[in-house]
């Protein structure tokens, strides 16, 4: 299944103006200075994915970047399928990415272009490159080719080809063209330098010859442009101005601007890099989402545990949330990599108050209410008060769109004889502080009173089959509250809950060690704004870190409310999670709703239980579930209060997304009331926003932020490393000690000895011999493999600075 979306889905918004905006960047002061001296009348960016799969999670930061720039500044945005590869691109996923940024928001008008409407023009371009003796028809073998380029360490050596006559080259290239030669036998290469440093530089291959159906072109071509000859062509002929794309293409800029300069475009595009956004727990790469489909181990494009968009509008995100994620992340020069929670976050934000409450029971266990005479007809309210409390208009909405005074905000719950409940909310041998029903004991049913379980059946294999129970009056007391749903009734349905794709944050990792770890930085991958290198071998490693969880279903009963509702409404079934009906599946006589997403974040608490240092064992102590979600999503906008926050906060030198994160959250606010407000606190206030949020709102951090300052001052005097430093919060939030007591204590402060430091670079570069012949062979993005290693080995004591220059004396003696 490929996944067309056949069921009604919500509109797709307008975004523009509306949208969250881009916080204030190094490209956006780029902008500002290009518009106030002239250089360009007017802003055109572009998104350029390539259509060889769906769009996703990777490229949401992009595709916001780009039309959010253009929109605030007045300017153009145009969508752009990079389809030069005939044997990837089709129309099939070139419609579905058009279709998914335009549910996104995105709204591009006319400008929608395809650089395979081009290839004419760029052909025109090599010709002119041939004939002003830029660029030559190289006749070498691709491994030779790639021996003759050099490697960090040796200068390339000229192609017996390089010195061919521009009539030479130009007869060999329209040959090329008319489809005399195989796949192969010749390449087009730019005449560059191949002394350069820059290893890009060293005569890029810009034409190949490809014989395969295009599916736009048909068969009229056999030789296709690379993507460093392309690109570049097409923002110039499409009028770009600002070209952004991710770090890993800061090499390539030299290729973007020679050719502007020997094609004499003016006024010209030119290229900015921003760092890479890589997320926790997440895959997108297209090669291994394919692979995933075609194994089977997904259901298509857009299962609901797929990364893709067409599979976050299947579960039920709303682009809303996916907006304020994408403005949530922030623009900056280095690469980062987000928790996947911060995306769960920014969705629960966003249901929170967009998703009214309902009942439904997944795991049913019949009761029997043996003193209700008469079924009951209860109204029962759809809202919170919290969500009441803070409505701007002091309406709320109805299911269908509707809003009504809160009082209005009720459904018809009927109350009958025979209901069912949660399995587990039932325990005939309870541990201690069991706060829902047990034999003899009470618990108030949601809205309709309280309840005393009298007896129970069980049957041969000791499973509760039904409880028997008697319907108190309001006098009663009870310790816990639960929900139910009338056997009589209620609703038949599917439950499908959906988790994480994988177990591990880091799933594409070379082994199961770093895979349970934070990724030191992204990995390269190209496809972040179109192009992946499908020439490469698949590494399949991936799929053995597959959560074997990430799918349950279930059958159980929803309140009879919900069938009058539209199909697209979002529900917070109370206690379980926000639920939608699976618009594929699910119809009006067979009912399937699928989790959109829990009501907390389960994966922090075990993150945390899994790293805390290990405890004497104590008696075995059952924790029954709280019946109520403790974390209040906040809303959406920041309301005036806030927004003066934020100003306070950016004046005491926090970044404007952390500021408007810690506005929002009054445990993070309460928490950095006790913070030192000098240098130090921008610091640890981006430590309470990332790093110790999630305990701050479980009321799980036992350090004070007045104890902080001395941490970061240390931090930022290179006293310690960021690894150290971040190692020792960990450590402090969870046993409240001061971390410049733990740093003195360990002698963590210092850094290494240079002869400590040199025998761990020489044991690991001894350890990765096959990399490092890689990386002399000019494989020099390797170096991030290399310091990573070197910081493991070193505990992270190793300063950074020193690191890199040791680490590249050793690589390139």
């Amino acid at each position: 299944m490929l996944g067309g979306m056949t069921a009604p889905d919500s509109s797709p918004p307008t975004a523009g103006d509306s949208a969250p905006r881009v916080a204030p960047n190094f490209i956006t002061e780029i902008i500002e200075r290009d518009l106030q001296s002239g250089k360009y009348p007017q802003v055109v960016t572009r998104f350029p994915p390539e259509p060889s799969g769906y769009a996703h999670l990777g490229h949401i930061f992009a595709s916001f970047l780009d039309f959010q720039t253009a929109a605030q500044y007045g300017g153009r945005y145009h969508l752009r399928m990079d389809d030069t590869n005939p044997e990837l691109a089709t129309q099939e996923y070139a419609d579905a990415i058009a279709d998914d940024l335009r549910w996104l928001g995105w709204d591009w008008g006319e400008h929608l272009y395809y650089a395979s409407d081009h290839f004419e023009q760029y052909y025109a371009y090599a010709e002119q490159l041939v004939k002003q003796g830029d660029a030559y028809v190289d006749s070498v073998t691709g491994d030779e080719m790639k021996r003759l380029r050099g490697d960090a360490r040796t200068p390339g050596t000229p192609s017996p080809y390089r010195d061919r006559t521009p009539e030479e080259n130009l007869d060999l290239l329209r040959r090329m063209r008319a489809g005399e030669f195989a796949d192969g036998a010749h390449v087009l290469r730019a005449k560059i330098d191949l002394s350069s440093p820059n290893m890009k530089l060293r005569d890029p291959v810009l034409y190949r010859i490809l014989r395969g159906h295009h599916y736009r072109a048909g068969d009229a071509w056999c030789i296709y442009p690379m993507y460093d000859f392309q690109h570049p062509l097409q923002d110039a002929l499409e009028g770009v101005t600002h070209s952004m794309c991710s770090l890993e293409f800061v090499d390539n800029r030299a290729i973007y601007d020679w050719l502007m300069e020997r094609l004499g475009f003016s006024p010209r595009p030119h290229q900015y890099e921003f760092g890479r956004r890589g997320l926790e727990y997440t895959i997108t790469s297209k090669r291994k989402l394919r692979k995933l489909v075609e194994a089977g181990k997904v259901h298509g494009w857009d299962d609901p545990r797929m990364p893709t968009l067409r599979a976050q509008r299947r579960l039920g995100v709303t682009p809303e949330a996916v907006r304020a994620f994408a403005a949530e992340i922030g623009v900056s020069r280095t690469n980062r990599t987000v928790d996947l929670s911060v995306y769960e976050n920014a969705v629960r934000s966003d249901l929170n108050h967009r998703a009214p409450r309902v009942m439904a029971v997944l795991e049913p266990l019949p009761v029997t209410l043996e003193n209700l005479t008469e079924a009951q007809t209860l109204s029962l309210p759809y809202w919170p008060f919290d969500v009441v409390r803070d409505s701007p208009d002091g309406l709320v909405a109805l299911p269908t769109g509707e809003r009504v005074a809160p009082e209005a905000a009720v459904r018809d719950v009927p109350l009958t004889r025979d209901l069912v409940i949660e399995r587990d909310d039932f325990n005939p041998e309870p541990p201690k502080g069991f706060k829902r029903l047990t034999p003899g004991g009470t618990v108030r049913l949601r809205g309709a009173g309280i309840i005393r379980a009298d007896r129970f059946d069980m049957n041969d294999s000791g499973q509760v089959t039904r409880v028997y129970a008697t319907l108190l009056g309001e006098d009663a007391k009870a310790g816990g509250v639960i929900h139910w749903v009338s056997a009589e009734q209620g609703v038949p349905a599917e439950f499908r809950l959906y988790d994480r794709l994988f177990r591990v944050p880091n799933p594409e990792a070379a082994n199961p060690e770093d895979a349970q770890a934070e990724p030191v930085a992204p990995d390269f991958n190209p496809e972040e704004i179109g192009h992946e290198d499908e020439t490469k071998p698949l590494d399949d490693a991936f799929m053995a870190f597959l959560n074997p969880d990430s799918l349950r279903v279930t059958r159980g009963l929803v309140e009879p409310s919900v069938t009058r509702d539209p199909a697209g409404t979002r529900y917070q079934f109370e206690r379980q999670g926000y639920f939608w009906r699976d618009p594929v599946d699910s119809r009006e006589d067979a009912l399937v709703f699928g989790r959109i997403i829990t009501l907390k974040d389960a994966w922090a608490k075990a993150a945390q239980k899994a790293e805390a240092p290990a405890k004497a064992p104590r008696p075995a102590k059952a924790q029954a579930p709280k019946t109520e979600p403790t974390e209040k999503a906040a809303p959406a906008a920041l309301s005036p209060e806030q927004e003066n926050e934020v100003i306070r906060l950016t004046g005491l030198g926090v970044p404007d997304a952390e500021a408007r994160t810690l506005a929002r959250d009054a445990a993070l606010l309460a928490f950095l009331g006790g913070a030192a407000q000098d240098s130090t606190f921008a610091q640890v206030a981006s430590w309470a926003a990332n790093d110790l949020a999630p305990g701050l709102r479980a009321g799980e951090v036992r350090v004070q932020a007045a104890d902080l300052a001395p941490l970061a001052a240390l931090l930022a005097g290179k006293k310690v490393t960021t690894r150290v430093a971040r190692d020792v919060l960990t450590r402090a939030a969870q046993t409240g000690e001061a971390p410049a007591a733990i740093i003195e204590r360990e002698n963590l402060a210092g850094g290494l000895s240079e002869d400590a430091l040199n025998a761990a670079i020489a044991q690991v570069l001894a350890d990765n011999a096959d990399k490092v012949d890689a990386y002399r062979g000019g494989r020099t993005a390797l170096l991030g493999f290399f310091t990573g290693q070197v910081m493991r080995a070193t505990g992270g004591k190793a300063d950074p600075a020193t690191l890199n220059a040791a680490l590249q004396a050793a690589l390139n003696g």
